[in-house]
C-alpha cells in the first residue's frame, strides 16, 4: 500500500510538531504535563492513540493501526519510501507495517524489532472499564492491549521517531515490523504469510520481540530481568470415538463417553519425561539464586540429578510455569460428547493441547499420546496447520552484553535470567525461517502479572515508560555492531 496519501488520512492534530497538541491528545491534565523527558507526552499520545484503535479480528483494524503509527513515522521526517503497508489482498483489514530506518553500513543486515497490534477479543460488559480506552489509575494503564503487544509497538515507533529525530546514523538498519494475527494464528497470521510471500521484509540478523518481561519483589523492587531464547512448540491434537450407540434405557459396556474420560484420566495422571536444555538449565541455575530457600534448594536438586522426584513436585506445586519448563505438557482443554439427553453417545470427542519442548517432532508426541490413552478406538489427529518447529537462538555475548550495560544503569538489582517460554509468540516463524528470535521488554511486573488475554488487562506506567528508556538504548548498542 502506497502511503503517501496519510497526511490526507489522517487528522492534523496528530501531524502538528508543537509539544502542546501532543499533550492534548494523549488527554494529560495541565498541571501534569511536567514530564522530566521531553519526549515523554509525545510516547503518551502515539500509545494512547494505538491501543484505542480496536484491533481484535472480529470488528477491529490492524491496517487502520498500521497506517496510524506510519503517519506518525512520517510526521517525524521517515521517508515514505521507506514504509510499506502489506496485507493479503482478501483480508485488507489485517495490514502490516514495515519501516526502516537506514544503515550506514550496507553488508550488515539490519536488526528486526517485531511486535503485534492485533488483540484478544474484549467485551464491554465484562470489564470494569472500557476495554477500548486507555485509562491510568492507581499507577496502571488498563485496556485490551495496553500490555500484549501494544505496549512493544508503541515503545518500538516512539524509538523509530527519536532516532530520526534525533539524527541517529545506526551501523545496522533498524527495521520495525508491526504484524496482525499473533492471537489468532489459526486464522491469519502476518508473520507467516509475509516470510512466505515478502520474505525480504523481514530479512534480519536477529530479531527483539515479546516473551520476556521483568519480575518485581513484594516491595516493588525489580529482582529479574529475562531474555527469551526459544519456546515451546504449541499443537492442538482432536480425540474421537464412536460407536453405534442406542437407547438410554438400555446401557451397554462399550460407551463413547466412558471410554474417552478413562483415555483422559490416564492423561492427566501421566507426565512427560524431564528434559533440560541449555537455556532452561541457565534458567534455573539463576533463579537458584534468588528465589526463595525451598524452591531453591529444588531448583539445586533437579540440576545436580534430573529426573523426577521431590524435588519436581515440590517446583510444580510452587509455580506451575516451572513444571511446564522441565518437560512437555499435554492437557486437556475441550470436550463434546453425545447427541441427545436419552440416547447412547455415538461419538465423543475432546481437544488436547500440547506445549512441546524444542527439539521434540510432533509425530514424537503423538505416538505417545497413543500409548498412554491404550485405546485403539481414540482416533487421534493433529488441529490445524502443522506446528511450526524451530531451532533455540544462542546467547551470545553480542547479544547479552548490550542488555547487561544498559540493565546495570536502570535496575542493578535485577539478575539477568535467560528464559524459554511455554507459550507462543510470532518468534516460532522466525527461528524457523533462520532468523533467531529474542524475547527482551524490560517491562517488569508484580505477581498479579498484566491480566493479557483477561478482564482489565493492565501494565504498571512506570514498567512500560522504563522499558521505552531501556529498548531506546539497547537497540541503539546493537545498531552499532558490526554485521
Amino acid at each position: 500500500m502506497n502511503i503517501a496519501h496519510f497526511h490526507r488520512l489522517r487528522p492534523a492534530a496528530l501531524l502538528a510538531s508543537s509539544l502542546t497538541a501532543l499533550m492534548l491528545l494523549a488527554g494529560i491534565p495541565a498541571q501534569a504535563q511536567t514530564a522530566t523527558d521531553a519526549s515523554e507526552p509525545a510516547f503518551r499520545a502515539l500509545y494512547k492513540e494505538l491501543v484505542e484503535i480496536n484491533t481484535t479480528l472480529s470488528v477491529g483494524s490492524c491496517t487502520q493501526a498500521a497506517e496510524a503509527m506510519a503517519a506518525r513515522l512520517q510526521a517525524a521526517g521517515l521517508p515514505a519510501a521507506d514504509m510499506q503497508i502489506l496485507a493479503p489482498p482478501e483480508r485488507p483489514k489485517d495490514g502490516s507495517l514495515i519501516a526502516v530506518l537506514r544503515g550506514h553500513d550496507a553488508k550488515a543486515l539490519p536488526i528486526l524489532l517485531l511486535a503485534h497490534i492485533d488483540v484478544v477479543e474484549a467485551k464491554r460488559e465484562d470489564w470494569k472499564r472500557d476495554p477500548f480506552t486507555l485509562v491510568e489509575e492507581n499507577g496502571f494503564f488498563y485496556a485490551r492491549g495496553a500490555s500484549d503487544d501494544k505496549a512493544m509497538a508503541a515503545v518500538f515507533t516512539d524509538s523509530l521517531i527519536r532516532y530520526q529525530q534525533s539524527g541517529f546514523k545506526p551501523r545496522r538498519s533498524i527495521k520495525l515490523a508491526l504484524t496482525c494475527g499473533e492471537e489468532t494464528a489459526d486464522t491469519y497470521n502476518s508473520v507467516s504469510w509475509l516470510l512466505k510471500t515478502h520474505p525480504e521484509a523481514l530479512k534480519a540478523a536477529f530479531a527483539l520481540n515479546e516473551g520476556a518481561g521483568g519480575e518485581l519483589d513484594a516491595s516493588g523492587k525489580p529482582t529479574v530481568l529475562q531474555i527469551q531464547a526459544g519456546e515451546k512448540v504449541y499443537q492442538d491434537f482432536q480425540l474421537e470415538i464412536s460407536n453405534t450407540g442406542g437407547h438410554s434405557s438400555r446401557p451397554v459396556r462399550d460407551n463413547a463417553i466412558y471410554r474417552l474420560s478413562a483415555a483422559l484420566s490416564r492423561l492427566g495422571a501421566y507426565q512427560f519425561p524431564l528434559a533440560l536444555n541449555p537455556v532452561t538449565t541457565a534458567y534455573f541455575e539463576a533463579q537458584s539464586k534468588i528465589v526463595p530457600a525451598e524452591a531453591a534448594s529444588a531448583m539445586r536438586a533437579v540440576l545436580a540429578n534430573p529426573v523426577d522426584g521431590p524435588a519436581t513436585e515440590t517446583l510444580w506445586s510452587l509455580n506451575p510455569g516451572w513444571n511446564s519448563m522441565l518437560r512437555t505438557t499435554c492437557v486437556a482443554t475441550q470436550v463434546n460428547a453425545g447427541h441427545a439427553p436419552n440416547a447412547l453417545p455415538q461419538r465423543a470427542q475432546a481437544n488436547v493441547n500440547c506445549r512441546i519442548l524444542p527439539g521434540v517432532p510432533v509425530a514424537a508426541v503423538q505416538a505417545s499420546l497413543k500409548q498412554i490413552f491404550a485405546d485403539d478406538g481414540i482416533a487421534i489427529s493433529t488441529v490445524g496447520e502443522d506446528a511450526v518447529i524451530g531451532p533455540a537462538p544462542p546467547l551470545t555475548a553480542a547479544m547479552l552484553e548490550p542488555v547487561k550495560k544498559i540493565a546495570k544503569t536502570l535496575w542493578p538489582t535485577a539478575a539477568l535470567v535467560p528464559t524459554m517460554s511455554t507459550g507462543a509468540t510470532d518468534s516460532r516463524f522466525l527461528n524457523a525461517a533462520g532468523i533467531p528470535s529474542y524475547g527482551l521488554s524490560g517491562m517488569f511486573h508484580d505477581a498479579e502479572g498484566s491480566h493479557a488475554h483477561g478482564l482489565d488487562e493492565r501494565i504498571r506506567v512506570k514498567s512500560l515508560l522504563d522499558g521505552r528508556r531501556f529498548l531506546y538504548e539497547v537497540v541503539k548498542l546493537y545498531a552499532m555492531q558490526p554485521g
